[in-house]
């Protein structure tokens, strides 16, 4: 396996960055912020700590998937409904560069926490909030998961086939989308307090991260009052781009560049459409697309998905199969790329995750340590705080920190 230590200095290394978040949205942009060197402290709430550390299949009791989600983070449980609770936040925050935050609009402000406060002490904050509308507007109190934000944004209506229900795409993309807008927030802040000195609030809706990403969508209306609905698993406008039935399962041909298209055809020994002036451009291979993918899936139906994806390769046009988690497990490409790591546990066993996105050459980053256990680093987070043993006791008797 490829050594996974991260080097030193990490690009982000000695930003100290507080997480309040929960779930999937606002620890996803903390994880990425940690996986390149960032500081990461987590506070959880003393009982059960994050709920992510239940969610799916669990090992030793805990789920794997917080091994990815936590990795290279501390943890801190401390009640924020307290008042000695909320105490040791803003002291933290006053200390911080960033503060990650996805609870519900006015949730901070309820804990005394409010963004206006904490830019008051430490002006230099970065404040990133992530919620299902925003801060703002109408919508701003209602309870939003990415689910939501999905349907909203657009995106759930065009994943289903022609007249069937919408379907999930199969992963929280709500979420992580909004988690990417933020880290991307963030970064721009960092570099606006490089030149100001000042911090400022980040407002990421989910809704609306996923509106961003819906390319033609709206000016497609704009113009013409076309409504684009779903259609399976074609590119509409866009030919032939689909997924084709093999004799032993599918595979995905993108075959719509008019070089591509001429060589797709031969490949597949249509040259009488290959060379068919009236689909030498997009235009005329939209209007004849039925035909198109007829041709191509009488092709791919008598061959195995190994014999497409052989021909189809030596032709250079892109096509791929559909990986499963064991496909990718065994692809020698993810393996060259470092995209599958050995991660241990505090439990001792170990578990394969994700690699490091993006590649940095000079400052990539890297697994620094494996996901905390709930509190696990309260006592050293208190110290370097300033509070000694018997203070932090006197917390821990209370119920206030775990």
């Amino acid at each position: 396996m490829p050594d996974t230590s991260i080097p030193a200095p990490a690009a982000l290394a000695g930003l100290k960055v507080l997480e309040m978040g929960q779930l999937i949205a606002g620890p996803f942009a903390a994880k990425t912020l940690a996986d390149f060197g960032a500081e990461v402290i987590k506070i959880e709430p003393p009982g059960a700590g994050d709920p992510l550390r239940k969610w799916r299949l669990l090992k030793d009791g805990t789920s794997v998937w917080w091994q990815v989600q936590s990795r290279n983070k501390r943890s801190l449980a401390l009640d924020l409904r307290t008042p000695e609770g909320q105490d040791v936040a803003s002291k933290l925050a006053a200390e911080a560069d960033v503060l990650i935050e996805n609870f519900r609009p006015g949730a901070l402000e309820g804990w005394n926490l409010a963004p206006e406060q904490l830019l008051e002490a430490n002006p230099r904050l970065i404040v990133l909030r992530i919620s299902g509308y925003g801060q703002t507007g109408p919508y701003r109190n209602r309870p939003g998961f990415g689910v939501v934000g999905e349907a909203m944004g657009g995106l759930r209506h065009l994943t289903a086939e022609p007249g069937r229900v919408p379907v999930r795409v199969g992963v929280s993309i709500g979420d992580t989308l909004a988690a990417l807008h933020g880290v991307i927030g963030i970064l721009l802040a960092l570099q606006h307090r490089h030149a100001s000195g000042h911090g400022q609030v980040i407002d990421v809706a989910l809704y609306e991260a996923v509106f961003n990403c819906m390319e033609s969508l709206l000016p497609e209306y704009s113009a013409f009052g076309a409504v684009r609905g779903p259609a399976g698993s074609a590119l509409p406008g866009i030919a032939p781009s689909n997924a084709y039935r093999c004799r032993d399962g599918v595979v995905l041909v993108a075959g719509n560049g008019d070089s591509i298209f001429k060589r797709l055809m031969t490949a597949i020994g249509r040259d009488d459409l290959g060379q068919a002036p009236d689909l030498a451009h997009n235009a005329g291979r939209v209007a004849r697309v039925a035909e198109i993918d007829g041709a191509i899936e009488a092709w791919t139906q008598a061959r195995s998905v190994d014999e497409v994806l052989a021909t189809l390769g030596a032709a250079r046009v892109p096509a791929g199969r559909v990986y499963t988690a064991q496909d990718i497990c065994e692809d020698p490409h993810y393996r060259a790329r470092e995209m599958i790591l050995r991660q241990p546990t505090r439990d001792g066993h170990e578990v394969q995750v994700p690699g490091i996105v993006p590649k940095l050459s000079a400052t990539p980053g890297g697994l620094r340590s494996p996901a905390p256990h709930l509190g696990g680093d309260t006592d050293p987070v208190l110290r370097e705080m300033g509070l000694d043993d018997a203070q932090i006791a006197a917390l821990r008797q209370r119920g206030i920190v775990r």
